[in-house]
């Protein structure tokens, strides 16, 4: 039988083993638009738990459960840590009431947890974490009809989950493209397997970050940078020297020393490595495709690592809890001074910090809502991958009602508020608004984190990459010249208003020239806005509405 103390060992566990592997996992992620990471979302939604079951003793496993799924739920973040959340939940809606459970008890409670999975999820795909987690349930259900040994039925399950992610490439052709396993039934697996080693062994797998092992001198130079935070982003990256290239590459560094501290800039005949710690890794990386192309590239928020770890950063005051005085509210998602500023002033009540590679968590954008003086708080997620955190927030408030925007983007988001009409109801506003984010066409310019392949031609890391409603269509060496290239793809006729917004790489003379352009060619027929956002991450965003 499976104690509270048992159960609440293999969760620490399963979190101790993806926090080991959570960059392994990042790295299966295929596409190569910077994004929130499979590993590092999932690892910190069930770390939250795991820090908080660490101060509890002697519990029921009903109770260790019940905890395990609150901390899970208040703290998941991205669509993966969100599905693992919900799939913990089925533990806690499982084992309520019981001391103990053995094989049957888990895996009926994990089979609560894939149902409610799948509901959640608007379109399921195959192919994906559900694919790992249903098909480790089922096989569950088979093995309980011989026995209900906790031990032999949870390595069933780990078996099962184990097979059920080598078959992922065969339902998703791009994994089968990419040759990699789906990201979340990866960590799905590696969670599940840390749960065995308790189980089954006794053994609590060891809290280790992963990290890389480096022998050569340029890392030993860079590594006694680690603890001086003045900058928020590590940035490494190599550049295959162009062998026309005559710049320096001491006028590199001193560019860098520019944007940035702790620099070490190493060279040959071939190549040059860079590290950097800086506000602005776009703005290095640009530098660095001046003495050739880009090998690779790692750019890594140190701030959210430390704090993450345990670091003793001073966080921002908790938001307080107001009361729903007002009639309606508003909650938006968006990183960057500029954005931020601009959806304050456009009657946000509360902005959550977060977005592309930074996704807040449930519990964020709850504050946020509690936060908010209204009866009715509207929610704009402003990213796809925060949707479903924003819809798990709603369903933990009940003193007021709250609905969430389908905003995929800034660009939706800003639409939809546009859109609102103080003369309307609420529920003519929520029509409106909802179906004005449908007419809107998002660009972005962005880099590519990691290597891809598009249209037949490889993407190397660190290039210059554009998107259409998330879809890759531009590859330049510039981001000016991909705006450019990008802009014919979305702006097309029926466009009546184009709002282009640049980002904390582009400097404001960069932004005008970019602007001024997109005005030759299209200014005669569309009205176009220039706004400073200061988002990281995208150099452009260009919202086109239809």
């Amino acid at each position: 039988m499976i104690t509270g103390n048992v159960f609440r060992d293999a969760i620490i566990s399963g979190a101790n083993n993806i926090c080991a592997q959570k960059q392994a996992l990042n790295d299966l992620n295929i596409f190569p638009v910077p994004d929130g990471d499979t590993g590092t979302n999932m690892s910190m939604t069930i770390s939250a738990a795991a820090k908080e079951l660490k101060k509890i003793e002697d519990a029921p496993i009903s109770e260790v459960a019940s905890k395990t799924a609150s901390f899970m739920l208040r703290n998941a973040r991205g669509n993966s840590g969100v599905i693992l959340s919900i799939i913990f939940r089925g533990f806690a809606k499982g084992l309520k009431d019981k001391e103990k459970a053995n094989g049957e008890d888990l895996v009926d409670a994990l089979g609560i947890g894939v149902d409610e999975a799948y509901k959640a999820v608007t379109k399921p795909a195959e192919g994906t974490i559900l694919t790992v987690a249903r098909m480790a349930y089922e096989a569950g259900m088979n093995i309980i009809t011989e026995t209900g040994n906790a031990t032999i039925v949870w390595t069933e399950v780990v078996r099962a989950a184990e097979e059920a992610l080598e078959l992922t490439p065969k339902f998703l052709p791009v994994l089968k493209k990419a040759g990699v396993v789906d990201a979340g039934g990866k960590g799905l697996l590696v969670i599940f397997r840390g749960m065995l080693s308790v189980i089954a062994d006794d053994e609590i797998i060891p809290f280790e970050e992963e990290t890389e092992a480096t022998t050569d001198s340029f890392e030993s130079a860079a590594a006694q940078f680690d603890e001086v935070i003045n900058f928020t982003y590590c940035t490494e990256f190599i550049v295959g020297r162009d062998t026309e290239c005559l710049a320096d590459p001491q006028d590199l560094k001193e560019y860098l020393m520019s944007i940035g501290d702790c620099v070490v800039v190493v060279d040959d005949e071939e190549i040059i490595k860079v590290h950097v710690h800086t506000d602005n890794p776009g703005m290095a990386l640009q530098k660095g495709l001046k003495y050739g192309q880009l090998l690779t590239v790692k750019v890594e928020n140190m701030k959210e690592q430390h704090k993450n770890a345990g670091a003793t950063e001073e966080k921002a005051p908790k938001l307080q809890k107001a009361e729903p005085t007002e009639e309606i509210g508003f909650v938006s998602v968006a990183a960057g001074e500029g954005l931020s500023e601009l959806f304050t002033d456009m009657g946000c009540n509360h902005i959550v910090s977060g977005g592309q590679s930074m996704n807040p968590s449930t519990d964020d954008i709850y504050d946020a809502i509690m936060a908010t003086p209204a009866k009715v708080v509207v929610v704009l997620p402003n990213n796809k991958n925060i949707i479903m955190a924003a819809q798990q927030a709603v369903d933990m408030v009940d003193d007021r009602e709250v609905y969430v925007i389908q905003s995929k983007t800034i660009s939706q988001g800003l639409t939809a508020l546009i859109n609102y009409d103080e003369d309307s109801t609420v529920e003519e506003n929520l029509e409106v608004m909802s179906e004005s984010v449908k007419n809107v066409v998002t660009g972005q310019i962005t880099f590519a984190a990691r290597d891809s392949e598009f249209g037949g031609k490889k993407i190397k890391e660190g290039e210059i990459i554009g998107l259409k409603d998330g879809k890759l269509c531009v590859c330049e060496k510039s981001s000016q010249k991909a705006l450019l290239k990008l802009a014919k793809e979305v702006i097309k006729k029926g466009a009546s208003f184009v709002t282009l917004i640049y980002g904390e790489d582009i400097t404001e003379e960069e932004a005008n020239e970019a602007y001024e352009a997109l005005l030759e060619k299209y200014g005669s027929n569309i009205d176009i806005s220039l706004i400073k956002g200061d988002q990281p991450v995208y150099y452009y965003i260009m919202g086109v509405e239809y």
